[in-house]
């Protein structure tokens, strides 16, 4: 199997990973959110009692945030084969915002769930996050060759 097929195989498995939490229904949805957040209590750190009783909207948003910065950073390897940086770049976070907005209408189908564009914007910038820690390192590995 070459690397490039295999780069977009890691992409549409991880796209549908996300469509598959998606399509929980949304008691499904927050009993995943309580066993992280017994698994953290287990581990000594109360995050409900830290956060005031939102543990729960801060677990549902780092979710999101870290599903699109990954989605990200596969796209980004995927295209990276094709294009150059600049355009790899630009088509990840292209097909970011895409994908988290199809996503967000996939969950006006689901129980439970309702669209948010708020969450489109969480979802983007845990891409954007991506775009700009791949970015940096590109820059630093440039510093120090010419260094």
């Amino acid at each position: 199997m070459d690397r490039k097929f295999l780069k977009w195989v890691l992409v549409f498995i991880w796209a549908a990973i996300i469509f598959i939490f998606s399509s929980q229904n949304g008691e499904m949805s927050s009993e995943n959110n309580k066993f992280i957040l017994h698994i953290l209590k287990t581990m000594g750190l109360d995050i409900n009692l830290i956060l005031d009783g939102h543990a729960d909207f801060i677990i549902r948003k780092a979710a999101h945030f870290t599903e699109y910065f990954i989605l990200y950073s596969l796209l980004f390897k995927a295209f990276s084969e094709d294009f150059s940086f600049k355009n790899s770049l630009i088509f990840s976070i292209i097909f970011t915002f895409l994908y988290s907005s199809s996503d967000e209408f996939h969950q006006s189908f689901v129980p439970g769930r309702a669209p948010s564009f708020k969450d489109v914007l969480i979802d983007t910038a845990g891409g954007v996050m991506a775009l700009l820690l791949i970015y940096a390192r590109r820059i630093l590995r440039k510093t120090r060759i010419s260094a």
